[in-house]
């Protein structure tokens, strides 16, 4: 008969063999995501990165990767996409329109270079949604190259910078403007010229200025008036003469 004690110890020794086994095959954690850090080690992203820690949209993003399962693609353009801007154009905009401008860079779904064959456009950006005309991005592909216009700007995807399950970071070679922020103003439709105003057709004579046809309407007709009074007297004076004559005889 088996040694009870030499049990205890066989599972005992199992135990502890399963509890070290596991504690050496488990991987170690991995660091948290953090897009500065990643922008910061690709380079050429300086003026991006500022603007992410400025509108602490850098904070969103590092916090929505770390804490969810949502993913998210951000386009990232170079120092030298904003070198090529117009002098002023960040800071003639107010603190709220570069928090819009940053997120407008943002969509808020993982596309994969092969998924933006399949997008539906307008894509969604964080600056908001699209359907309302001011925030419209688009994307097309030929091949393998993804171009992006925003209706201010056209580029193209020249670089995968960083990609994973949840983050697909884009390089783009100019600053993706958008429409509601520096887009034309609609044009004002021109005012309606005025309808012109009818003349008066029944005027009165008393209200017609002197030497109007009018007037002279009115004295041909007393003119007619007499040539007739006047041809009716001649011919009453010739009958009454034939009468008298026959008379004499």
């Amino acid at each position: 008969m088996a040694n009870p004690m030499f049990h205890f110890f066989t599972i005992l020794f199992f135990i502890m063999f399963q509890t070290i086994s596991a504690q050496t095959i488990a991987p170690a954690p991995a660091g948290p995501t953090n897009i500065t850090k990643i922008l910061e080690k690709a380079g050429q992203f300086t003026t991006f990165m500022k603007l992410l820690k400025a509108t602490q949209v850098a904070d969103r993003i590092n916090s929505q990767l770390n804490n969810s399962n949502q993913g998210l693609t951000i386009f990232a353009p170079t120092d030298n996409a904003f070198a090529t801007l117009k002098s002023g154009t960040l800071n003639s905009i107010s603190t709220q329109d570069q928090l819009q401008l940053v997120q407008f860079h943002i969509l808020p779904t993982l596309y994969t270079m092969s998924q933006f064959q399949t997008a539906s456009n307008p894509l969604h950006t964080q600056a908001g949604s699209s359907d309302d005309g001011q925030y419209p991005l688009n994307v097309t592909t030929s091949g393998n190259q993804v171009n992006v216009t925003t209706g201010v700007v056209d580029t193209t995807v020249s670089n995968t910078i960083y990609s994973d399950n949840q983050l697909a970071l884009y390089q783009v070679d100019q600053v993706l403007l958008p429409l509601a922020l520096f887009g034309a103003p609609p044009t004002a439709a021109p005012a309606e010229a005025p309808a012109p105003s009818k003349p008066e057709k029944n005027v009165r004579a008393s209200d017609a200025p002197s030497g109007s046809s009018d007037s002279s309407t009115d004295t041909s007709d007393a003119v007619a008036v007499n040539g007739n009074t006047l041809k009716g007297a001649l011919v009453v004076g010739v009958i009454t003469a034939m009468m008298m004559s026959v008379s004499c005889l």
